[in-house]
C-alpha cells in the first residue's frame, strides 16, 4: 500500500487510534485529522467528541505512530447541519438521530472532500462495519462484532463515499481492538467508550433542549387513545414512542407513549396492545447502490440503532417507501431512521414519518 494516502478521522479514542495504527502497519501514507466540533458557549461546555484531553490523546497517538496530525475546525457546519437540525426536529415533535446527519454531511462529505483535496484516496474511520466490492458495486456490510456493529449509522453512504472509505476495524471485535492497542502501548488502550450524544453536555438532551429550545417545552395534556385527559406531561420533547416509565399516569394496565400530537401539545398513551404497529412510511429513501428498486422486495428492517432486525416487505415509491412488517413492532418512532438489510448487507435507509 506504499504511496497510497489515507486520512484517518481521529477522535482520541481507542477505535480511531487502532484504525490509524493498522493502516500504518499496512504501509499506507497516513494522515490524522481530528474534527473540532461545535460546543456550547464557545467551548466552556466541551463537545465530548473533541475535548482538550481528547485532542491531546489523538496528537500523542499520531506522534507515536509517526504520522502528521491536524485539527480541522468544522464548528459552524456542525452547528447548522447537525445541532440546529436536532433542535428543529424536536420542535416538530419527532425524535431525530443526529449521528446519521453527522456521518452523512460532516464525516463523509465535508471531511471526505478535505481528504481528497489533500491528495488522499481514502478516508478511514474507526467504525465497526465492512465494505465489499463486487464488480463495480460497493456494498456496505455489518461489522463482525455484532455488539459494536455501526452499519446502521453508516447506511446513508452511497457508491461515491464507499469507493473512498476504509473501515479497518470491520473484521475485528472490540476486545481484539483493545488488545492491539495494548500491544502497541497506545495511551488510549483502556479509555472508556463515549456514550450518548456528543454535544448535549453531561446533563443530557432534556437539559440541552431546555436551554436551546425553551419554546418547545410546555406542559400539556396526557390523553388516552379515546381522547380522555388522564394526566399532564412536562413537555413533548421529553418523551419517546414506547416509553413506559416517568409518565405519571395510572391504569389497570401499564401505559406507554403511543404518539405525540405536536399540533395540540398532547401526549397520547395506551396499553401494550395499542402500541404495536405493522407498517410505517419512510421518506428521503436512500439506497446504498444508488439505484431505487423498481418494485416490492423483501428485507430485514431495524427501526432504531439497537433494535433487532424484523422481516418486512418494502414498497418503494420514488423518494418514499411503505414498509410492512410481518409482525407488529412496538417502538416505531417518527424521526428515527429505518435501515434495510439483506442478511449482512445494508440496502439503504429512510426517515420514519409515520
Amino acid at each position: 500500500m506504499e504511496g497510497i494516502r489515507v486520512v484517518v478521522a481521529m477522535s482520541g479514542g481507542v477505535d480511531s487510534s487502532v484504525a490509524a495504527a493498522l493502516l500504518v502497519e499496512q504501509g499506507y501514507d497516513v494522515v490524522g485529522i481530528m474534527l473540532r466540533l461545535w460546543s456550547e458557549d464557545g467551548g466552556s461546555r466541551a463537545n465530548r467528541c473533541c475535548t482538550p484531553a481528547d485532542v491531546g490523546l489523538a496528537r500523542s497517538v499520531a506522534d507515536q505512530l509517526g504520522i502528521p496530525f491536524y485539527l480541522l475546525n468544522v464548528a459552524d457546519s456542525f452547528k447548522s447541519i447537525v445541532v440546529d437540525d436536532f433542535v428543529e426536529r424536536y420542535l416538530a415533535g419527532v425524535t431525530p438521530n443526529p449521528c446519521i446527519q453527522c456521518n452523512r454531511y460532516i464525516r463523509f462529505e465535508l471531511l471526505l472532500n478535505k481528504a481528497l483535496g489533500l491528495g488522499a484516496q481514502y478516508l478511514a474511520t474507526g467504525h465497526y462495519a465492512r465494505i465489499r466490492r463486487t464488480g463495480d458495486l460497493y456494498q456496505l456490510l455489518r461489522g463482525v462484532d455484532a455488539s459494536k456493529d455501526q452499519s446502521y449509522v453508516l447506511s446513508v453512504l452511497g457508491q461515491r463515499q464507499l469507493a473512498h472509505a476504509l473501515f479497518p476495524l470491520g473484521e475485528m471485535t472490540k476486545a481484539e481492538v483493545r488488545a492491539h492497542a495494548a500491544r502497541l502501548g497506545l495511551p488510549v488502550a483502556d479509555k472508556a467508550d463515549s456514550q450518548d450524544l456528543c454535544f448535549v453536555g453531561s446533563q443530557g438532551y432534556r437539559a440541552f433542549l431546555s436551554r436551546h429550545a425553551p419554546e418547545a417545552i410546555h406542559a400539556g395534556d396526557i390523553r388516552d387513545t379515546h381522547g380522555r385527559i388522564i394526566g399532564r406531561h412536562g413537555g413533548l420533547p421529553f418523551y419517546t414512542i414506547g416509553q413506559r416509565k416517568g409518565l405519571g399516569v395510572a391504569g389497570r394496565e401499564p401505559m406507554y407513549v403511543i404518539a405525540k400530537d405536536a399540533s395540540d401539545n398532547a401526549l397520547i398513551v395506551g396499553t401494550a396492545d395499542e402500541l404495536g404497529q405493522d407498517e410505517l412510511i419512510a421518506r428521503g429513501m436512500h439506497y446504498v447502490s444508488d439505484v431505487t428498486p423498481d418494485g416490492p422486495f423483501r428485507a430485514a428492517a431495524r427501526i432504531r440503532y439497537k433494535a433487532h432486525a424484523a422481516a418486512v416487505t418494502v414498497y418503494p415509491d420514488g423518494d418514499s417507501a411503505r414498509i410492512k412488517f410481518d409482525q407488529p413492532q412496538r417502538d416505531i418512532t417518527p424521526g428515527q431512521a429505518v435501515v434495510l438489510f439483506d442478511g449482512e448487507v445494508v440496502l439503504g435507509q429512510g426517515i420514519i414519518v409515520r
